[in-house]
C-alpha cells in the first residue's frame, strides 16, 4: 500500500466527513473531537449520515427549530421521540425514493444515538440519558447468501465471454473484460474487502511471489498470497495497461474508464450487472464474493483459524458464526456417524 493511496484515500473521507458535519448543529463537532482517538474515520462518517438523518427527522418530523438546537436542548428529546425516529427510519423517503432500514439498520442508528447523548451525559450537560431506557431491537440471524463453486465458476466464464451482456455492455466489455476478470478473479480467490480492493496500487502487488499487501480495516497493512490463476489474471490485465502505456508502480492497481481509481460503488455497480446474468436469484454483492471465498476455504480446509486469519477478523468467534455453518449434507453424515447397537446384538 503506498503513501500516496493511503493518503488519497484519508484525505477523500476526510473531505466527506466535514461536508457531513457542515450539515449539523455546530456542538455536534465537539462529539467527533471527543471520539476521534478511539473510533475508525469510516465510523465516524457513519456516525454523521445517521446523526444528519436523526436531526432531520427531529425538524421535518417532530417541527423542532435547528437553527438554534443546542447540546443542552437534547435535554428535551423524550424516550417517545427517539421511538419515533427508530420507527421512522424503518420507511422514509429520500428525493421521493423510498429508503427502507431493516433490523440491523435500525439498531446501528440507535447505536449511533446512544454513543452520541452518552457523551453529552458524561459531559455533564444531560441530566438523564434517555437512550439508555431503549431495548435494542431483536435482529434475526438470516441464511448468509453466498455462491457455490459452480456459480462462480459461471461468474466467471460470463466476464471472460460477455455471454448474456446487451449490445451497448459489450461495448465497454470489449475494453474491460481483463480487467474484471482480474477483479472478480482477487474477490473470489482472496476474500479481499471492497475497501481494500478499491486502495490497491500497482506497486502493492508481487506477481512473481504472488503476493500483494492491502490496508486492514483498522488501519494495519497485511501481506496476503494469492494463486497460480489469479497471478495469471492480474498478469494479463498489466500487460494490457503496459501496452497502452498507461501503467505506473504508483497508479492504482485498477482504473475506470475515466483513468481514475475505481469507487467503491462502480465496483458494486459492476459485480451487480454480472451477478444478475450469472446468479439472478440471488442478490450478490462484493462482501457476498468475500463470503464465498471464506465459504469454499473453510469446506476445503476445516480450519476455522485459518479462515479468520486469510481474512482478517480479530475475533474468531466472527468467522465461525459466518463460515462454520454445518451443511445439510454434514447433518446426515452425523446421524450415521455414532452407532450404539451393532445389527449382530
Amino acid at each position: 500500500m503506498s503513501k500516496q493511496s493511503k493518503t488519497e484515500i484519508n484525505i477523500q473521507k476526510t473531505e466527506k466527513l466535514r461536508h457531513i458535519l457542515d450539515t449539523l448543529p455546530k456542538f455536534s463537532i465537539e462529539f467527533f473531537r471527543g471520539i476521534e482517538q478511539n473510533t475508525l474515520l469510516l465510523t465516524r462518517i457513519n456516525y454523521a449520515y445517521d446523526l444528519r438523518l436523526f436531526f432531520s427527522f427531529l425538524e421535518n418530523e417532530l417541527g423542532i427549530d435547528m437553527k438554534n438546537f443546542e447540546s443542552k436542548d437534547l435535554n428535551n428529546i423524550t424516550l417517545t421521540d427517539i421511538e419515533r425516529f427508530l420507527e421512522y427510519v424503518r420507511l422514509y423517503y429520500k428525493d421521493d425514493a423510498a429508503v427502507e432500514n431493516g433490523e440491523n439498520g435500525v439498531a446501528r442508528k440507535l447505536s449511533t444515538l446512544r454513543a452520541f447523548f452518552k457523551y453529552f451525559y458524561n459531559k455533564e450537560i444531560l441530566v438523564n440519558n434517555v437512550t439508555t431506557r431503549i431495548k435494542t431491537p431483536k435482529i434475526h440471524e438470516k441464511p448468509i447468501l453466498r455462491l457455490d463453486q459452480e456459480e462462480a465458476l459461471r461468474l466467471l466464464y460470463i466476464i471472460d465471454t460477455g455471454h448474456g451482456l446487451s449490445d451497448k455492455q459489450l461495448n465497454f466489455h470489449q475494453r474491460t473484460r481483463l480487467r474484471d476478470l482480474a477483479i472478480f478473479t482477487l474477490f473470489l480467490t482472496t476474500g479481499i474487502r471492497i475497501s481494500e480492493l478499491c486502495a490497491l496500487d500497482v506497486c502493492d502487488v508481487d506477481l512473481e511471489r504472488r503476493t500483494f499487501r492491502v490496508l486492514r480495516k483498522g488501519g494495519s497493512e497485511a501481506l496476503l498470497y494469492f494463486s497460480i490463476q489469479t497471478a495469471e489474471a492480474l498478469r494479463r490485465y498489466l500487460d494490457e495497461r503496459k501496452a497502452s502505456a498507461n501503467y505506473s508502480l504508483n497508479s492504482p492497481l485498477f482504473l475506470s474508464l475515466q483513468n481514475k481509481r475505481m469507487s467503491v460503488r462502480a465496483l458494486q455497480m459492476l459485480v451487480h450487472k454480472y451477478a444478475q446474468i450469472a446468479v439472478p436469484l440471488k442478490n450478490i454483492s462484493p462482501h457476498k464474493l468475500r463470503s464465498t471465498y471464506g465459504t469454499l476455504l473453510y469446506q476445503q480446509t476445516g480450519d476455522i483459524y485459518l479462515v479468520a486469519d486469510v481474512l482478517g477478523h480479530k475475533d474468531v468467534n466472527t468467522t465461525r458464526k459466518h463460515y462454520a455453518a454445518i451443511d445439510e449434507s454434514r447433518r446426515k453424515m452425523a446421524s450415521e456417524a455414532v452407532i450404539l447397537k451393532r445389527d449382530d446384538e
